[in-house]
C-alpha cells in the first residue's frame, strides 16, 4: 500500500477476473486525430500488469466535456483504435461523460459501469480530484487498488509535502491569482522561495505599486497578494517584462503593436505578456541553486513564438539543474513537451489540477474512496 491506498499487488491472483481500470485518455484531438498519445502510454504499465496476469481488462475514460450529450466529435474512437495498437487485449468503452451520471455521481450509472466486473482499478489521477461516478463509484462495491500512474503519482507529490531536498522551490505561472491561490497559500509553509510569472504576476506587481498598463489584473486580489509579499517566504517577482504594444493582439502578429522589453513598470495601453530576459536569467540562477522545484504554469504567452522566450528559458533552467524536479501537468508539461525538455525531468504529472490539489490537502477524493473501499 502507499499512504494507505491498495496498489495492484494488493489484488491477489487476478487470473480469469474481469477488471474495469478508470484511466486519463483525455488526449488532445485535431480533426479526428490524437495529437499527444502521452497519457495513453502513461496507462500501458497498469494495463499489461492485469493482462500479463490473465484478467479481462476493461477500460473507461472521459475525453473532453460534452456535458452529459453524445458528442460524435469527442467519441473515444481514434483513441480505442490507438489502444488497440498498444495492447490489443484491452476493450475501451464510449466516453464516460456522454452520461450525466458521470459527473454527478449517479449510483444507477456506478451500477451500469461495475456489472459484470469482479475488480476496478483507479489509474486516472488526472481526474482524482472528481467526486465523478467512474472514480468515486466503483471502489464501494469491489475490491479496488490504485495503478501503477496513480501510486507513482502519489509517492511522488506527497513526497514533495513530507520530505523534499531543500532548498525547495515552486515556479508558479498562468493567468490569474485566484486560480492558484489555494496552493499559493499551501506553498509558503512547504517551500523556500515562490518564482513567480504569467498573467498573475501582474497583479503582485501592483500590489508592490508598480504600474502594469494594460496587463491582467485581479483587483480584488491585489490585497492578498500584498499579504503574501509581506509573509516569511521569499517570492521572486519579474523585475523586467516583454511587453506588447498598443493595437497588438495575441497570436495575431500581422496585427501590429510593438513588441519591447521593458522594466516592471509599464506605459498606458502596454500590456506585460512574458517575463523579462534579466529576470528569466535571474530565476534560472534560483533554480541553479535548488534541492526541488515544482513547476506549475507558464511565465508568459508561449503559444505565441514571440512570447515563448520566458517559458523556454524556465523550462531549461528546470533541465540544467541538479535539483529534483516535478513538472505539475497542464499547461507547464505542453510547454516541456514544446521546449524538448520532459525527457529531462525527474517527475512530469499527468494531471494539472489533480496535482496541485494533493500538494494543497494531501488528498484526493479518488484516494480517499480507495482507501476506504469494499
Amino acid at each position: 500500500m502507499i499512504n494507505g491506498v491498495p496498489e495492484l499487488e494488493d489484488l491477489g491472483d487476478v487470473a480469469g477476473k474481469s477488471v474495469l481500470v478508470r484511466v486519463d485518455f483525455n488526449v488532445p484531438l485535431s480533426d479526428g486525430v490524437i495529437a499527444d498519445d502521452f497519457r495513453i502510454q502513461a496507462a500501458l504499465p497498469t494495463l499489461k500488469y492485469l493482462v500479463d496476469g490473465g484478467a479481462k481488462v476493461t477500460a473507461c475514460s472521459h475525453l473532453g466535456r460534452p456535458k452529459g450529450q453524445v458528442v460524435p466529435e469527442l467519441s473515444v474512437a481514434p483513441v480505442r483504435q490507438r489502444l488497440k495498437e498498444l495492447i490489443p487485449e484491452v476493450e475501451l468503452l464510449e466516453n464516460l461523460r456522454f452520461d450525466p451520471g458521470e459527473t454527478s455521481n449517479d449510483p444507477s450509472t456506478v451500477a451500469r459501469l461495475i456489472d459484470g466486473q469482479d475488480l476496478y482499478v483507479n489509474d486516472a489521477f488526472g481526474a482524482s480530484h472528481r467526486s465523478h461516478a467512474s472514480i468515486v463509484g466503483p471502489p464501494a462495491s469491489l475490491p479496488s487498488a490504485a495503478g501503477r500512474l496513480l501510486a507513482s503519482e502519489v509517492q511522488v507529490l506527497l513526497g514533495l509535502r513530507q520530505s523534499p531536498r531543500r532548498p525547495f522551490v515552486a515556479v508558479m505561472g498562468g493567468a490569474k491569482v485566484s486560480d492558484k491561490l489555494g496552493i499559493i497559500e499551501a506553498l509558503v509553509d512547504m517551500v523556500d522561495a515562490i518564482i513567480v510569472g504569467g498573467g498573475m504576476a501582474f497583479t503582485f506587481l501592483k500590489a508592490q505599486g508598480h504600474s502594469i498598463g494594460a496587463s491582467l489584473l485581479e483587483e480584488d486580489m491585489v490585497d492578498t497578494c500584498a499579504r503574501l509579499l509581506e509573509g516569511p517566504t521569499t517570492i521572486h517577482l519579474p523585475n523586467d517584462v516583454t511587453a506588447l504594444g498598443p493595437g497588438g493582439k495575441l497570436f495575431e502578429p500581422e496585427a501590429g503593436g510593438e513588441v519591447r522589453q521593458m522594466g516592471a513598470d509599464l506605459p498606458d495601453g502596454w500590456m506585460g505578456v512574458d517575463i523579462g530576459p534579466g529576470t528569466a536569467a535571474e530565476f534560472g540562477d534560483v533554480l541553479a541553486e535548488a534541492g526541488t522545484v515544482l513547476w506549475n504554469g507558464p511565465m508568459g504567452v508561449f503559444e505565441d513564438p514571440r512570447f515563448e522566450a520566458g517559458t523556454k528559458a524556465v523550462a531549461h533552467a528546470m533541465a540544467e539543474t541538479r535539483a529534483y524536479t516535478v513538472v505539475g501537468g497542464g499547461d507547464s508539461a505542453a510547454a516541456a513537451k514544446q521546449f524538448g525538455i520532459d525527457g529531462d525531468m525527474d517527475h512530469v504529472s499527468t494531471g494539472g489540477g489533480a496535482s496541485l490539489e494533493l500538494i494543497e490537502q494531501g488528498d484526493l477524493p479518488g484516494l480517499a474512496a480507495l482507501r476506504s473501499g469494499d
